[in-house]
């Protein structure tokens, strides 16, 4: 998927961007691109207690930032007719692990042409956030609060977007959850079931808006209703980027989880420098609100290397009645690491 070539055309020069690919074969139709990143940082600070309630820990460490490793391939199969194939890995860059590779993150093959569209099949990251929330994927770490990659997606999915016409992309994604082979006390509650997902997309010249909704099954996480966002950004110029969304969830009388949420933010490039902000007003039908913030300062010290400074505070909700996570126990998430890309 065009996620990085996405966030390229919203942010400008923005440096979050990744070092272009490396190809290593191109022949007869036939490409192949090898991508990744090997990103260690220092981290610290966060909340006093997690989401069960009890006390963590809040000292410094090494940490990997979502190091990964990634191959694209392609075939010119007419020439308006592409077979795609896509395979990308995380693993832990900061420490000695037997496992290695720590998590397949995409595995996909589909059709693209352009005059038809693109047909995806396998596991890849939600049209919503490629579509939708993507202007406020620009931190490396936390300060994403609107929903991302993940939701309702990886694995057992089936994804079409058309051409842009217009300025107008459309998107939907079907993600199946099967109770294939499972006996009778292994079967969920729900059953075999299918979450769906789309909206459309509109960009030209400097702005761009999308629309979407995601069936937020439980099967999947979500608390069994509808999700909706309204998501957009507008280039000022080649040195400043602004971006506006909104995000909302009913209420679930068994599960919960209902929310409004308000985002606002902006990215500035200078050269070598690049610095984004973002503030979120959340509030939920039955837990507390929160007044949350993210902010990151970038320095691209080459087209392989750079190094960053990121900031968070969730304004966390309260867990319980025993328990507080607000202004005395909610304290700021910082990140200082380095990343190679290649």
């Amino acid at each position: 998927m065009q996620k990085k070539l996405l966030a390229t055309a919203i942010t400008a020069t923005l440096w979050a961007s990744t070092a272009e690919a490396a190809r290593v074969y191109d022949q007869d139709g036939s490409s192949l691109d090898i991508y990744g990143r090997i990103s260690i940082g220092v981290a610290g600070g966060g909340a006093d207690f997690n989401s069960s309630g009890n006390k963590v820990s809040k000292s410094a460490e090494f940490v990997d930032v979502y190091s990964r490793l990634g191959f694209r391939m392609s075939h010119q199969l007419t020439p308006d007719l592409k077979a795609l194939g896509h395979l990308e890995w995380r693993f832990a860059g900061d420490e000695n692990t037997e496992q290695g590779f720590t998590e397949l993150r995409k595995s996909y093959i589909g059709l693209q042409s352009h005059q038809y569209g693109t047909v995806l099949a396998g596991s890849f990251d939600s049209v919503y956030a490629q579509f939708v929330s993507l202007p406020f994927d620009v931190y490396q770490d936390r300060g994403l609060l609107f929903k991302s990659s993940g939701i309702q997606s990886r694995g057992d999915s089936l994804a079409y977007y058309t051409p842009e016409l217009n300025g107008f992309t459309s998107f939907v994604q079907l993600k199946h959850y099967s109770e294939r082979g499972l006996t009778i006390d292994e079967q969920s509650r729900e059953g075999s079931v299918v979450a769906a997902q789309g909206g459309v997309r509109y960009q030209q010249g400097p702005l761009t808006v999308g629309f979407g909704a995601v069936e937020d099954i439980v099967r999947g996480g979500g608390n069994g209703e509808m999700l909706y966002g309204l998501i957009g950004a507008y280039k000022f110029s080649d040195l400043f980027t602004a971006r506006l969304g909104y995000e909302t969830q009913d209420e679930s009388s068994e599960y919960g989880g209902g929310f409004d949420t308000v985002g606002l933010g902006g990215s500035i490039a200078m050269g070598p420098w690049a610095f984004t902000a973002d503030y979120y007003n959340v509030e939920r039908e039955s837990r507390d609100n929160s007044n949350a913030w993210a902010a990151g300062a970038y320095y691209k010290v080459s087209s392989s290397f750079d190094v960053l400074l990121e900031l968070a505070d969730g304004d966390a909700p309260r867990i319980n009645r025993e328990t507080q996570l607000g202004e005395l126990s909610d304290n700021v998430y910082w990140l200082v690491g380095a990343r190679y890309l290649f």
